[in-house]
């Protein structure tokens, strides 16, 4: 059973059922998805899908129906 100061505090304080937070330890710089760095998007990492890929956005980018006006 409960002390008298455990429910003291737990009637001042609240009863937290959720297990504590673990701190992340990640890298600030780092980039969740490769997709989103932008080397990676135009191809400067030197693959050739990805430079493909790149040629490809880059015409359609340039369409006259893609253009803002």
């Amino acid at each position: 059973m409960a002390t008298d100061n455990e429910i003291q505090y737990a009637i001042m304080n609240g009863i937290n059922f959720g297990g504590q937070k673990k701190a992340k330890k990640e890298d600030p710089n780092k980039v969740k998805t490769k997709a989103r760095k932008k080397g990676y998007q135009t191809g400067a990492h030197g693959s050739g899908a990805a430079k493909h890929k790149a040629e490809i956005r880059q015409r359609v980018k340039s369409r006259a129906s893609q253009q803002r006006h």
